[in-house]
């Protein structure tokens, strides 16, 4: 199983617990299959593992198995900082608990997810040994507000109590699939979608933003038109149909905006991303912050997968590029990926800019850009950033703040 976070916006639910409590097992229960590995000596999950599977009466979720909140050692205190560490990508939580045994780490976890706005449910587990005691349940339901289950995963008979539960306390939004393109276009409309082929573009197929992009095209019932930026002429003598929206990839901006006539709404697959599940508002105040970076300001970029490096990298190379290039200063960029930690205090940035996020929830997202935000650091995304750079900023978020520019101001 992979242990990195997983390409989804499904609830992300975490399991704590000390070592050996029946978390895996927990987990293997809630699958209804072996999913997760179990074993009798203590410590066998070492770090966070991420699960991406479908519970019966729930839905996909993402489940994550964390190492123990009691290990112990030099070692130890690595995997349970690394445990502490997936409350901010988390949106539900269930700490495990076993034989009444309830103390101080279990304490200070409770608060740390009430205090991250974190949901949660404790399970009582391996009930065939101690069922919990009525004055550690009314404990927690009045100190924590959280739901309590009694349970084992030797026969499992309560598991439905525990989905009910997680049902209960999971917000409606996750259930939600949030549109990408349905609030800019209607039933039957053409929606062509500008997939340049090159360097980075995975191999025999297209990047996760286009496929989620074409879907959601699916979807709201629209007529998803794919081609190269290199055949939008061809497409204008061939077919001649005027499109409803035009979706870019963001670096090929200025060869779409001149194609395309500028009464037709134009944008791009990382802007329609930054307004799905980004900052949106304080990207749009973010963003023109840009043209106020000096010599020796810090720029951090922020990715949000892992992936193979290129040598005309959009967030690497070219981002840089351009913001160099407008500015004509002397900057300093950082690069932090996945959802790991800016190598600096964040105060000590001008500017962030995230990515569009296409693998991870809004909640990571937001997770990472709150302490920039609550510095007062400007932020933005991708794609607002390079059009911005490119001089075409106010027709690519037009088709989102519409009633900000007259369209005659883009002709």
């Amino acid at each position: 199983m992979n242990s990195r976070p997983l390409k989804s916006s499904r609830p992300h639910i975490g399991i704590f617990g000390r070592r050996n409590v029946g978390k895996s097992s927990l987990i293997n229960a809630l699958a209804d299959q072996d999913v997760a590995i179990v074993s009798s000596e203590a410590g066998t999950t070492t770090d966070p593992v991420f699960k991406m599977m479908e519970i019966h009466g729930f839905g996909p979720v993402v489940l994550i198995d964390t190492a123990g909140i009691d290990d112990t050692g030099d070692l130890g205190a690595l995997r349970t900082d690394r445990t502490r560490r997936v409350i901010d990508q988390i949106d539900v939580a269930m700490l495990v608990i076993a034989e009444n045994t309830f103390g101080e780490m279990e304490r200070q976890l409770l608060q740390q997810l009430a205090g991250s706005g974190i949901p949660s449910l404790v399970v009582h587990n391996k009930s065939d040994i101690a069922c919990i005691a009525a004055p550690l349940r009314g404990s927690l339901v009045n100190e924590f507000g959280v739901g309590v289950i009694d349970y084992n995963t030797v026969d499992r008979l309560n598991t439905e109590a525990i989905i009910d539960g997680l049902r209960k306390i999971t917000p409606q939004s996750l259930f939600k699939n949030p549109t990408i393109v349905g609030d800019l276009v209607s039933y039957g409309d053409i929606v062509l979608l500008v997939t340049p082929i090159d360097l980075e573009a995975p191999e025999g197929r297209l990047i996760l933003p286009q496929i989620q992009t074409i879907r959601d095209c699916l979807d709201n019932d629209c007529i998803a038109i794919i081609l190269k930026e290199r055949e939008l002429d061809a497409y204008r003598k061939v077919i001649g149909a005027e499109p409803r929206l035009v979706v870019t990839d963001s670096q090929v901006f200025l060869k779409v905006a001149s194609s395309i006539p500028p009464h037709i709404p134009l944008t791009s697959f990382s802007i329609l991303f930054a307004h799905l599940k980004g900052a949106f508002e304080e990207y749009l105040q973010g963003t023109p912050r840009i043209q106020s970076l000096r010599d020796d300001d810090r720029v951090l970029i922020m990715e949000s997968c892992s992936h193979h490096v290129a040598s005309d990298d959009i967030g690497r190379v070219k981002i840089p590029r351009w913001l160099t290039h407008l500015t004509g200063s002397n900057l300093t960029f950082d690069f932090v990926a996945g959802l790991d930690s800016p190598p600096m205090p964040i105060d000590g940035y001008s500017l962030v800019i995230q990515c569009g996020g296409c693998m991870v929830t809004r909640r990571q997202i937001m997770q990472r850009l709150r302490p920039a935000i609550n510095a007062g650091i400007p932020v933005t995304n991708y794609g607002m950033a390079i059009a911005f750079c490119l001089g075409i900023y106010e027709r690519a978020i037009a088709p989102f703040v519409r009633r900000r520019f007259d369209a005659t101001d883009f002709i």
